[in-house]
């Protein structure tokens, strides 16, 4: 750290966070709401939308919580038990899912601007509720297209996560850097397959392409996980929270490629190169105190954000399909659902979900609570 930082920002266990992949984690889940905000009520592909490629956000998501993911769990497996580990990630993740499953179905039923959400069965309704509640897929609701998790539709890649996480508790963290690398090559074979046949690698949401969500997941979250593990031996890349945050924006961006295979091989580039090197500039990253103040905010927020903001926006999307205001008035209804949503995720940031967390911390003798900044999505 520079001299700019009076003192050190440990993690629970006494380790140095990464603050700058804090921060990016935080710049990554604003522009999935603005990608969202652009395109939820878009009447065409990628139509009004600036943010082509912000889908990627997921994919660094899962790389950066591989990344966090062994740096915080791989050298304390000699006195915790995957059942701790698994514990650990619950209090971590799990609040928030529940309160955006009880956002989503507040969402559905008060919704004030399409029909036919109101005459749907209580019944069914529930019981979706309840499955969303356990992070399981359920029938898609209406107004929600195909979608998985369609109450709160990030919950889909929050099971992804759960998934990496339960395969690196049992297997992944066993592997040698070599094996674990050869993962790797064969879930980015996996991955490139995909974009060159579907011309994109932006699938995993809806039920016809759930499947492929895991190959997004097995790439990313294992190349963190190996990063982390080889981060010494390469060049140590330095950019700071702004540049690189400046790079992720400009990424996202960028164009849709022509061609039936040129878009996907772009965004597998994306994933495959471009992310790894963000992550990894960011571990090097030395800030001062002011951005780290700032990096820690949007790391904090940034789980919040990315888990609650889909039941606000799902609002925003119907008012203006089912009532089609004038241009003025959707600018405006879209800066408004925007302050909303950020106001609303400190609110639950620092009345619901570190308070819930703060209570259900392991007591002594078992493996501690990550804190706040610890990866999330």
């Amino acid at each position: 750290m520079d001299g700019g930082q009076d003192r050190a920002d440990l993690t629970a266990t006494g380790k140095l966070h990464f603050e700058v992949l804090d921060g990016l984690r935080g710049t990554a889940a604003i522009l999935v709401v603005l990608f969202h905000i652009m395109g939820m009520p878009s009447a065409g592909p990628d139509k009004g939308q600036w943010l082509h490629h912000a889908a990627l956000a997921v994919d660094f998501f899962f790389g950066l919580s591989g990344f966090v993911i062994a740096y915080a769990y791989d050298e304390r497996w000699t006195s915790m038990t995957i059942r701790q580990f698994i514990l650990i990630r619950l209090v971590r993740l799990h609040p928030l899912v529940l309160l955006g499953a009880v956002l989503g179905l507040l969402s559905f039923l008060f919704d004030p601007s399409p029909h036919n959400q109101k005459s749907f069965p209580l019944g069914p309704l529930l019981s979706y509720f309840a499955l969303a509640c356990l992070l399981l897929p359920y029938p898609a609701l209406p107004n929600r297209w195909t979608n998985t998790h369609s109450l709160n539709s990030p919950s889909w890649s929050l099971l992804q996560e759960y998934v990496g996480n339960l395969i690196y508790a049992l297997l992944l963290r066993r592997l040698s850097t070599k094996a674990l690398g050869g993962v790797v090559i064969l879930a980015g074979l996996g991955l490139l397959s995909i974009a060159y046949v579907k011309n994109s690698i932006d699938y995993g949401s809806d039920w016809t392409t759930s499947r492929l969500g895991y190959v997004r997941m097995g790439f990313s979250f294992t190349m963190g996980l190996w990063l982390y593990r080889v981060r010494s031996r390469g060049p140590k890349l330095r950019l700071g929270w702004g540049a690189a945050s400046a790079i992720l924006a400009a990424l996202f961006m960028l164009p849709l490629m022509p061609g039936s295979h040129g878009n996907g091989l772009f965004q597998a580039a994306l994933v495959m190169l471009a992310f790894p090197l963000l992550i990894l500039s960011g571990a090097h990253s030395e800030i001062g105190r002011r951005e780290m103040v700032l990096c820690r905010l949007a790391g904090r927020l940034s789980y919040p954000i990315y888990m609650l903001h889909c039941p606000f926006l799902y609002l925003y999307m119907n008012y203006v399909t089912f009532k089609k205001p004038e241009a003025g008035q959707q600018i405006l209804a879209a800066a408004a659902i925007f302050a909303v949503v950020l106001l609303f995720s400190w609110v639950a940031l620092t009345w619901f979900d570190e308070p819930i967390r703060r209570r259900l911390k392991p007591g002594p003798g078992r493996a501690p609570v990550p804190s706040a900044s610890s990866p999330n999505c």
